[in-house]
C-alpha cells in the first residue's frame, strides 16, 4: 500500500474522529441555547445521514448491496434489530446524556464500551481475563471515577441522569459493536450503517416526526449548527472513518479514534466554557490512555 494512500487514510480518520467529537458539543449547544428536543434531533440526523450514506454507496460503490441486503429474511431481521437496539439506542442515549450533562462526559462514558465487551466475553467464556484486560479495566474505571466525582467522595460533579444515560450509551455501543460483526462480514459498512440509521430514524419518527418543530424561534446560526451535526458530525464522520479502514490497520484507526473524546472535551471546555476540574482532566487522560493502550495491545482484535 502506497504512502499517499496511508497519508490519506490518516487524514480521513483524524477528520472523522474530530468531527464526531465536535458534533456532540454542537448538539449540546442546540439543546442548551435553542431548546432543541433530543427526539427531534436524533430522528432527523439519523434519517438524513442514513439516506446520504446509502446514496454514497449507490453512486460510488457497489450499488447492488443497497437493496441486496434485504433479499434474505434473516439478514433483514438482523438489520432491523441492529437499527433499533444498536444504532438508535446508541444515538439516543448519547444525545440524552449530552442533554442532561455535557458532550465531554457523555463521550467519555460511551468509551466504557470496550470494558463492557471484555466482561461480556469473559462471562460467555469466549476469552480469558488477562493482564491486558486488567489494565484496561483499571484505566477505564479509575478514569470514570475521577471524571464523575472530580476526586471527591462526597458527591458527584456530574448530574445523575447524564451518568445513567452515558452508561447506557456505553452498553448500547457494546451491543452495537458485537451485533454488527456478522452483518459487516457480508456487506459494506456504508450499507449496514446507512440502513441502520434509516431504520432508527423511522422508528423514532413515530414518537417525534422530523417535520414537527417550531422553526420560527430558530436563528440562521441554529440552522447552521443543525446542519453541522447532521452532515459533518454524523454523515461525513462515519464515511471518513469507514473509508480510512481501506488504507490503515484497524489498530491505527482505533488509536486515532481517541481524538473523538479529546475533541469533545476541548470544545466543551474552551468553546462552551463548561467547568472542568483538575481531577476530571486526569480522568479524561486515563480514559484516553485506555484507548491508546488497547490500540497497541498485542491481544488479537478477533478475541
Amino acid at each position: 500500500m502506497g504512502d499517499a494512500a496511508r497519508r490519506t487514510g490518516f487524514l480521513l480518520v483524524i477528520i472523522g474522529a474530530t468531527l464526531w467529537g465536535v458534533g456532540g458539543t454542537v448538539a449540546q449547544k442546540l439543546f442548551q441555547e435553542y431548546g432543541i428536543e433530543v427526539n427531534w434531533l436524533v430522528s432527523t440526523r439519523l434519517l438524513i445521514a442514513g439516506v446520504l450514506l446509502l446514496g454514497i454507496q449507490f453512486f460510488l460503490k457497489d450499488r447492488s448491496q443497497v437493496l441486496g441486503v434485504w433479499k434474505e429474511k434473516r439478514t433483514g431481521a438482523q438489520l432491523v434489530v441492529f437499527g433499533l437496539l444498536g444504532m438508535l439506542a446508541v444515538q439516543y442515549t448519547y444525545m440524552a446524556s449530552i442533554r442532561h450533562g455535557n458532550a465531554a462526559v457523555a463521550t467519555l462514558l460511551q468509551y466504557l464500551a470496550p470494558v463492557m465487551i471484555i466482561f461480556w466475553l469473559v462471562i460467555r467464556r469466549q476469552t480469558v481475563f488477562g493482564r491486558q484486560d486488567l489494565v484496561t479495566v483499571v484505566l477505564a474505571l479509575g478514569g470514570c471515577f475521577l471524571l464523575l466525582t472530580n476526586g471527591s467522595l462526597s458527591g458527584l460533579s456530574v448530574p445523575a441522569p447524564a451518568i445513567i444515560w452515558g452508561v447506557l450509551s456505553g452498553v448500547s455501543l457494546a451491543f452495537y459493536t458485537l451485533y454488527a460483526i456478522p452483518l459487516l462480514a457480508r456487506y459494506d459498512s456504508l450499507v449496514i450503517v446507512g440502513w441502520a440509521m434509516v431504520i432508527g430514524g423511522v422508528a423514532l419518527s413515530f414518537i417525534h416526526p422530523p417535520w414537527r418543530i417550531g422553526l420560527s424561534g430558530l436563528t440562521a446560526e441554529a440552522f447552521g449548527y443543525i446542519a453541522f451535526v447532521i452532515i459533518f458530525g454524523t454523515m461525513i464522520a462515519f464515511w471518513f472513518y469507514i473509508e480510512s479502514l481501506q488504507s490503515l490497520l484497524p489498530k491505527e484507526t482505533s488509536l486515532l479514534g481517541s481524538l473523538e473524546p479529546l475533541a469533545a472535551v476541548l470544545t466543551t471546555v474552551f468553546w462552551l466554557n463548561e467547568p472542568f476540574g483538575g481531577f476530571q482532566w486526569a480522568g479524561t487522560a486515563a480514559i484516553i490512555a485506555m484507548i491508546v493502550f488497547m490500540a497497541f495491545s498485542k491481544k488479537p482484535a478477533a478475541e
